[in-house]
């Protein structure tokens, strides 16, 4: 029995050791991967062009905001009360200038809010914590009025350090403003006059991977066709992927609003300080274009799937046939991945369905329509299966064509 319980108290802590070890390697393995993820963003950083550095440059610019605002306010003007300055300065350097301005008036406004009831529940208390539980309860729940978006929440933190610091008279509250809205406008300006913030790479890029993705999609399907290897499993997988390009899309279109707020109020002069390259940015046409081959490929990986499933009356096409329609999709997604490099690039290309291609096209299609008046006599199951699929290679192929022959 002893002997029993040695061992049991033995298994037990060798558990516990686990159990209080498994804690810290996840700990060290998260901190690693942190490591690692800095380590690659500092390389990006530093090879060139990117949202790696495009993130640094914002960075610094706060930083410089923040020592400008204290220079000014502390050093120059020996303002005792110099802090809020560098603070709105660093607070106020946003991703876009019309942002920052935007910003810039609703904290302004929450900081005068916040100073104003501060100093008349100091007033009337004559207590500071009475002034505190008087006002920043108000206060905090002023801050969720939308008008004031993210910045309503200054209007309880500037009662707090006014109430605390003991500063409420008419003289200090005035002293508080006037530093807010010097701080308010070196943040702005530095935003707006020192390498101001325009947005146009993501849209690129963004674009870019959709056109590559879609180009994967259709490799990926076509393949599986031409190895016979489509089941339900499959389906579901290829489902999966289109689903993805739908987030991809949803992206190129939050680019896409950045990249038209960043241009506002950065033209002429501050757009030449930026020296940005905004005849480079992809027509809005591309996205409506590609939003529709997403929905294409969409529509067929879901039509595959209906074939798929053994419960549903729909059923799969004989394997040449498929076969064939592989060829066609292996096709589309070349010229999906040349649209992603050309994209990317930005060189200028004739013709992305060359003759040649188009030729191989043209037969592939004409083989597939044979195969459907075949199939048509096998029953309307298989002809409704292969029907819509060829449609679905169409619409592809129709706007794909279109992209390349516009250019």
């Amino acid at each position: 029995m002893t002997r029993d319980m040695t061992r049991v108290r033995e298994r037990t802590g060798r558990g516990d050791a686990v159990g209080r070890t498994a804690p810290v390697t996840r700990v060290r393995d998260a901190l690693r991967w942190d490591a690692r993820s800095v380590g690659r963003a500092a390389r990006a950083a530093w090879r060139g062009p990117g949202r790696e550095r495009d993130l640094l440059v914002q960075s610094l610019k706060a930083a410089a905001a923040a020592l400008l605002a204290w220079l000014l306010a502390r050093v120059w003007l020996d303002d005792p009360m110099a802090l809020m300055a560098p603070w709105v300065a660093l607070v106020l350097v946003q991703a876009t200038v019309y942002s920052s301005l935007m910003q810039a008036a609703r904290q302004f406004t929450a900081i005068c809010v916040g100073a104003l009831v501060a100093s008349g529940a100091q007033a009337v208390t004559g207590d500071t914590t009475g002034a505190l539980a008087l006002s920043v309860p108000v206060l905090v729940l002023l801050s969720n009025w939308p008008r004031f978006g993210d910045q309503g929440i200054y209007a309880a933190t500037t009662a707090v350090f006014t109430i605390a610091t003991g500063t409420v008279s008419a003289v200090a509250v005035g002293h508080r403003l006037g530093q807010a809205a010097l701080g308010a406008v070196i943040g702005v300006a530095v935003n707006a006059l020192v390498l101001p913030p325009i947005h146009l790479r993501d849209v690129r890029e963004n674009l870019a991977a959709l056109a590559r993705e879609a180009g994967d999609v259709l490799h990926a399907v076509a393949g599986d066709l031409r190895g016979g290897e489509w089941d339900a499993q499959t389906a579901a997988d290829r489902l999966g992927d289109a689903a993805r390009l739908q987030s991809r899309l949803e992206a190129l279109r939050s680019a896409r609003g950045w990249s038209k707020e960043s241009l506002r109020l950065t033209s002429g002069v501050l757009r030449a300080l930026y020296r940005a390259p905004t005849e480079a940015l992809p027509p809005e046409d591309e996205d409506e274009r590609f939003s529709r081959v997403t929905g294409h490929l969409t529509a067929l990986a879901r039509t595959l799937a209906v074939a798929a499933d053994e419960e549903r009356t729909p059923a799969a096409p004989d394997a040449a046939v498929l076969g064939c329609y592989a060829e066609l999709l292996e096709l589309l997604g070349d010229v999906c991945h040349a649209e992603a490099g050309r994209l990317l690039g930005g060189t200028r290309v004739d013709t992305l369905l060359d003759e040649r291609t188009e030729a191989v096209m043209r037969e592939l299609h004409g083989r597939l329509q044979d195969g459907l008046r075949e199939q048509a006599g096998q029953g309307a199951a298989r002809t409704a299966v292969l029907g819509t699929l060829v449609l679905q290679a169409e619409n592809l192929w129709a706007d794909l064509d279109s992209g390349a022959r516009s250019r």
